[in-house]
Formats: C-alpha cells, sequence, structure tokens
C-alpha cells in the first residue's frame, strides 16, 4: 500500500475562530455566502471580508437559507447561510425544507447561545437543533473551538456527497471570536466516490431501450448534480431519444421540441410509451407516483438514482441501477452503440399525443382586445429570454401558464418552490441565482447568465424584502410578476365546487413601487403591447426590474376546467392521496 506524502505544517498560529471557519470556506472555492445581519457571527463576517468572500445580505432567515440554495443550484458548490439560532432557527425551517427536498448542497451556520446559559427549567431546548435534525440530512454542534475545522468540513462534505442535502452546523457563539491555535496544511479532503454502475442492469437496461418501440427518458434533479447533461445529449442525439426534463434536470437537453420536451407539458404522452428510463428524480406527485394514469400500468421501467432507498418508490422498477446518473448514461450508451441499436425512427407517437394540447394552448390568449393573458406574456418573455438564462418560477397559477409556453435550454437554469411548493421562496431563490451567476462569470471570464423571477402577486408578497439584498450586492433580476389581485388557485378552485369564493382577494396592488423603494427600477403594465418592450428594457438595464403586468383575473377558471392546459396535476378540496386517486392530464 502507498501512502499519500506527509506535507509538514507551516508555523503554527493563533486565529480566532470566524477566521478558520472562513479559511475553509475559502479552501473549498466558496466565494459567496449568506448571512441575515446581527451580532452573533461578527467575527465570522469580517474574516469572510478578510478572505474576499461576498456576503448577500438576507430580510428573513428562509431568504438566508433559499439565496444559499439558489446559488448552489446555479454554480454547484455548496451554499453556505449564516443565521442566529434562537429567533433565526424556527424562521428558517422554510428554507431548509425547501433546499433538502431539492437536494441542494447548503450549510446552515447557526450560532447558538453558550450551553452555560441555558435554563433548567427555561423555554428553550437544551439542543436547539432538534427543531430541525428531520428536515435536513445532517445537524450537529461543534463541541470545542479547537474542532472547528473538523466539523465545518464534515459540514460540508455530508452536504455535498451522494445525495446533497442540507447540512446544519451549530456553533456556540463564543466560539467564533476564541483564540485557536491553527496550523494551515496543504490537505485533500477525502471524496467518496459515486456507485459505479452494476455491468449486468446496465447491459438489461441498454436491452430493454433496444426493442422499445416508444421509449422515453426522464430526467430530473439527480442528472443535473452529477453533471449529466453532456451524456444525456449524447444519448438523445445518437438514439433519437425523446428526454422530458423536470426540475433542475429542465434543459439538460435543450427543450427544442424535438428530442427535448418539458415534463409539465409533454407529460400528457407519459401513457405512450413502453419503457420509461427515469434519472435522478423521485416518482412523487408530479409524476402521478409512476402509476397509472399517467404511465401505463404495463410499462417497463429503469430507474437510476444515487441513493437506492429512491429506487422502486410506489412503482414496481424492472431495472434498478444504483449509480451516479452521469456514469450509468454514458454506460447506457456505451451498451446501445456496442449492440449498434439503430436510432429512433421517429417520435410520431409522442407528437400525436401532445397535438391537442398544443392546439389548445396555442389559440388561448391571443385576442389584443382581451386583458392580459398569462399566455401572452410567457410568449414574450420568450422571445427575449436568451437560451442561457436562468428561469425561476413561483406561484401556483401562474407556473401552471408558464409551464406550457417556457423552454429552458441550457444546463442549470430551471428552478422552482417544487418540491416543497412554499410559495415566495422564488424571491430569494432568485437572489442567490444572480449572486452564483455573476460569481460565475467573474471567475470564468464568460458573460454573465440573465436570472429570471416569474411569479404571482401571493407568492411576491411573501419574501419580496429580499429585494433590499439584490440592490445592496448589486445584482441583476428581471421580476415580472402576474398580478391578478387574487389568490387564484384558491379562488378558481372554491368557484369550480361551491360556485362561491371567500378570502381569496389581494387586489391589484402597485407592486413595482417596491422595486423604487430600494433604488431599484420598476413598471405597471396595463396593455398586452407594452410588455415586450419592458421586457427589453429589463434584460438591457444594470440591475434589477419589477415589471407588475396587471393579469386576467378570469383567466384561471379555464386551468381549473380545461385539463389540456393543466401542467400540474393536483386538485383543491378533493382528497389526492395516491392510494385513492392519481389524475390523468389531458
Amino acid at each position: 500500500m502507498v501512502l499519500p506524502p506527509v506535507t509538514a505544517p507551516v508555523a503554527s498560529n493563533q486565529l480566532n475562530g470566524g477566521q478558520v471557519i472562513a479559511r475553509v470556506l475559502a479552501r473549498h472555492g466558496i466565494r459567496t455566502s449568506f448571512c441575515l445581519a446581527g451580532t452573533a457571527h461578527t467575527p465570522l463576517l469580517f474574516a469572510l471580508d478578510d478572505e474576499k468572500i461576498r456576503v448577500i445580505s438576507s430580510r428573513h432567515e428562509t431568504g438566508t437559507v433559499a439565496g444559499a440554495d439558489g446559488y448552489a443550484r446555479v454554480t454547484g458548490r455548496c451554499g453556505i447561510a449564516m443565521i442566529k439560532a434562537d429567533q433565526g432557527l424556527p424562521n428558517a425551517v422554510t428554507g431548509i425544507m425547501t433546499a433538502h427536498l431539492a437536494c441542494s448542497p447548503v450549510v446552515v451556520l447557526v450560532s447558538e447561545t453558550p450551553k452555560n446559559t441555558t435554563e433548567a427549567e427555561g423555554e428553550d431546548d437544551n439542543d436547539v437543533l432538534d427543531l430541525v435534525k428531520h428536515v435536513c440530512k445532517w445537524a450537529k454542534s461543534v463541541p470545542s473551538t479547537e474542532r472547528l475545522e473538523e466539523y465545518v468540513e464534515a459540514a460540508i462534505m455530508q452536504a455535498t456527497t451522494g445525495r446533497p442535502g442540507v447540512a446544519v452546523l451549530g456553533i456556540p457563539q463564543h466560539f467564533e471570536g476564541a483564540a485557536v491555535d491553527y496550523a494551515e496544511r496543504a490537505r485533500v479532503v477525502p471524496r467518496p466516490a459515486p456507485p459505479a454502475p452494476d455491468a449486468a442492469q446496465v447491459a438489461r437496461a441498454a436491452e430493454l431501450l433496444s426493442n422499445a418501440k416508444r421509449p422515453l427518458v426522464i430526467v430530473g434533479t439527480g442528472a443535473a448534480l452529477s453533471g449529466a447533461g453532456p451524456a444525456l445529449r449524447a444519448l438523445s442525439s445518437t438514439f433519437n431519444l425523446p428526454v422530458f426534463g423536470s426540475n433542475l434536470g429542465r434543459g439538460l437537453v435543450p427543450e427544442d421540441m424535438a428530442r427535448g420536451f418539458a415534463w409539465p407539458l409533454a407529460q400528457v404522452a407519459a401513457k405512450e410509451a413502453d419503457v420509461v428510463l427515469i434519472v435522478g428524480i423521485r416518482m412523487g406527485q408530479r409524476m402521478g407516483y409512476g402509476l397509472a394514469p399517467r404511465f401505463a400500468a404495463d410499462a417497463t421501467f429503469i430507474q437510476i438514482d444515487i441513493e437506492a432507498d429512491f429506487i422502486g418508490r410506489n412503482r414496481h422498477v424492472d431495472v434498478a441501477l444504483v449509480a451516479d446518473a452521469k456514469a450509468a448514461v454514458a454506460a447506457i450508451h456505451q451498451a446501445l452503440a456496442v449492440r449498434k441499436v439503430p436510432p429512433q425512427k421517429d417520435h410520431a407517437w409522442l407528437h400525436d399525443a401532445l397535438k391537442v394540447r398544443l392546439a389548445r394552448v396555442d389559440e388561448l390568449g391571443r385576442d389584443p382586445n382581451a386583458p392580459i393573458h398569462p399566455y401572452r406574456m410567457a410568449r414574450d418573455l420568450m422571445q427575449v429570454m436568451p437560451p442561457e438564462a436562468i428561469y425561476v418560477g413561483d406561484g401556483a397559477d401562474i407556473q401552471n401558464w408558464m409551464h406550457a409556453i417556457l423552454r429552458i435550454r441550457s444546463d442549470r437554469a430551471f428552478m422552482d418552490h417544487y418540491p416543497l411548493g412554499s410559495m415566495g421562496i422564488g424571491t430569494p431563490l432568485a437572489v442567490g441565482a444572480a449572486a452564483g451567476a455573476r460569481e460565475i462569470a467573474e471567475t470564468t471570464g464568460t458573460p454573465l447568465r440573465p436570472v429570471v423571477l416569474v411569479t404571482g402577486d401571493g407568492s411576491f408578497g411573501f419574501y419580496n424584502s429580499e429585494l433590499c439584498g439584490a440592490a445592496l450586492a448589486g445584482l441583476k433580476i428581471v421580476c415580472l410578476i402576474s398580478n391578478d389581485g387574487l389568490w387564484g388557485t384558491e379562488q378558481h378552485g372554491q368557484m369550480k365546487v361551491y360556485g362561491r369564493a371567500s378570502n381569496c382577494a389581494l387586489g391589484q396592488w402597485d407592486y413595482h413601487l417596491i422595486a423604487h423603494t430600494y433604488g431599484l427600477r420598476g413598471e405597471k403594465i396595463a396593455r398586452a403591447d407594452d410588455i415586450l418592450p419592458a421586457l427589453k428594457r429589463a434584460f438591457a438595464a444594470d440591475g434589477t426590474t419589477v415589471l407588475n403586468v396587471l393579469t386576467d383575473p378570469g383567466a384561471g377558471i379555464v386551468r381549473k376546467t380545461d385539463p389540456r392546459v393543466q401542467t400540474v396535476a393536483f386538485d383543491d378540496l378533493v382528497a389526492n392521496q395516491k392510494k385513492h386517486f392519481t389524475p390523468s392530464i389531458a
């Protein structure tokens, strides 16, 4: 056995705990962090400044974590969020759950009150992290100052390896200012290799795909996290396989409606597929749990996931590949090539299944004299949104509409509030995405990727103060608000079932003025013909622009009554448990 060479440490020196943490983050290439201001992390904040690591300010702890989440989804690096334990951790739970369910590698540094101040009969728990242990991947507190480096390294390792997720690290507040004897070492942190695909299972998958008449590939966040985009594009191109993208997997194969498609729009064709290859995506509610009627009951399923626990959930799979998505897709491509499998002739079955839906989508929102339809806003956005743009979605009705028109055409270019579905989190996600895009542009010399946030008036109301962070940091976001003056999904759900609605009105307020509050650009748009010029101005501007688009309050009832325009299948006021009901989509 050959041991690695031992590197002698440099002369020991004394740092404070904040400096130790900052040096670890710098060693991992982290150049941006997110923090809700306060005295809790002062020594660390000063140390981050010294290490030239940016700190993006936030106004709510969920916004802090969501900013780190958006940064991680765009860059692939570990997102860092800094909050206070006492009042801050309860506020941060929504952000932690959202990031963890989205498999985002995020480390939340929580400043804890010293243990010796805990009262035996006080209101606080002895372990404040009990609040989040069940909603994150890993949560521990640093036991002593001399172990700070070890625990920060462990948190990053936990967040970024295997199936990524949120690691929460509690740091007693006085540790950051305490003196630490620190010896900087040239070190390589061991990274466990992802599991390699089993050769026999790869061969079986290749056999099934080669004999398929209507094969379908569905890719999700796991495929993006593994960097499987090139392998998927090669597989799709060589064998003419259709690829449906969902979540962060959208755009890995550009959504050109030839080989690349958006799952929300194209899922109506899924029930026609005879062999389905699932790559890095859960078979959850938005996929109809993999069951009929969303898929054919007798379809053959191949599933790739880095975690065995997620294989075959809800539906039996015929081939299970517990492996890194990139490696498994490349292995299947090679196996098909060895078998000399010819490309699929065409996708007539898929396009036939989409005809009715696409025709209905195309005819809506065309009347120039009617109130602004969300489809009009979406079509105008598609005219000017660059292929490399990063899209952040939020809200309910507006995202249903956007999915029909939206086309994602590059890697790590789509995110929304799913799978938790917490409204409003799109705004801080967009702040984090913009910070990540800027960091990439600065470090690689490539053009800045624009960030587009499309949200509803209801969802915009939750965390719009996070625009303060965008203003302070000089970040660029193009934000479109579909302002129909309603909680639209609730309003039209009540109307559909009961014929009346209650507590759903919001009023079409001047949300663009919130942008003005923070010194940002904001415009109110009441005429359809004004949308495109305003979008062009927003993309040309240096900073963030908020476009407050007054959309038709009555449009949403069509989405409730016409399944052809339902791109997210859920039913309000109807028990929708999988054991009872999984809706079809027309």
